[in-house]
């Protein structure tokens, strides 16, 4: 039985050099990569899951997925993101230095790519007791007070009877103004069809401080994360409800640092879950900045929105 016994205990004692070795990296994290060409946001989340390192990855664009293995060594932490498919298998090294993190990702030959990054921030506040009356964000008759993201001549966003239209496939529209905590009202019409009689699947999206989307429309109804109301990758609506496309949906959204809250139709569909970090398509990974609200035009056109209100918390 002592020999057991202390069997037992140097299990215990490896599984604790385990948990110790990666604890420099447990947490979230905003990161930035940047290579010789491009500079452009992610995010990762480093767990322990039964005695090993365990983790998840938001790349540049579609959804949060797993990372395939980690492992620390020599005071490094090395993660597969992407496995060997069609292309080369995706590496990172990284290492920390207080709240911060730095290292390489290796794609094959190539590992000019570099990471840094920061521990994500708490934003951890209490709801404000008042909020100011709603403010109109688009005014109905032109663009005044918004902005395509990228390329001018590649925006294909108009101001028509009172809604704004996205008439083609083509850059995003942000605010030209910037916020934190906020109320959003928003009434978003998603197509089904296309003006030659073409049906397709409508996908736009509402970005919240231009990291956190709501997904508007569908990609297909496989995956309940990436449907209409979803916090897109992370959280699906609470409540199954029609696509509704072609017809007028209403989302009312409260921000609060990280807790959010999504009413559409009258029903609410997120009740003050915790945004865990930035989605795909985030303009920036600084997470504990202002941001302005943005609504996807670069994947199907048509899309319609109107009556945007916002409400600030009163000081």
């Amino acid at each position: 039985m002592r020999i057991l016994g202390l069997v037992c205990l140097a299990a215990a004692f490896a599984f604790t050099g385990l948990a110790q070795s990666g604890q420099p990296f447990l947490g979230r994290w905003d990161l930035t990569v940047t290579n010789s060409r491009d500079s452009w946001p992610q995010w990762m989340e480093i767990a322990e899951k039964d005695g090993h390192l365990d983790g998840r990855i938001q790349p540049r664009g579609g959804a949060v997925r797993p990372i395939v293995s980690a492992k620390v060594e020599g005071g490094h932490l090395l993660i597969v993101v992407s496995a060997a498919g069609r292309s080369r298998e995706v590496d990172w090294d990284l290492t920390t230095e207080g709240d911060k993190i730095s290292g390489l990702q290796k794609q094959g030959e190539n590992s000019d790519t570099k990471i840094t990054g920061v521990r994500a921030p708490d934003l951890k506040r209490p709801m404000p007791k008042a909020w100011t009356p709603p403010e109109a964000l688009f005014n109905g008759t032109d663009l005044t007070g918004w902005e395509p993201i990228g390329n001018p001549a590649n925006n294909h966003w108009t101001a028509k009877d009172g809604e704004l239209v996205n008439e083609a496939r083509g850059s995003n529209l942000r605010t030209t103004r910037t916020f934190q905590d906020f109320q959003l009202h928003v009434e978003a019409n998603c197509p089904n069809t296309l003006p030659d009689g073409k049906t397709q699947l409508c996908n736009s999206g509402i970005y919240l401080r231009g990291r956190d989307e709501i997904q508007v429309g569908s990609e297909g109804g496989t995956v309940p994360s990436h449907e209409m109301g979803a916090l897109y990758g992370f959280v699906a609506p609470a409540k199954e409800m029609p696509l509704g496309a072609g017809e007028w949906q209403t989302f009312d959204i409260t921000l609060v640092g990280r807790t959010l809250t999504v009413v559409r139709n009258g029903v609410t569909i997120h009740n003050k879950i915790e945004i865990p970090g930035i989605t795909g398509g985030a303009l920036d990974s600084n997470e504990g900045e202002p941001g302005p609200i943005f609504f996807q035009g670069d994947h199907d056109p048509g899309m319609r929105y109107r009556n945007i209100t916002i409400s600030l918390p009163k000081n």
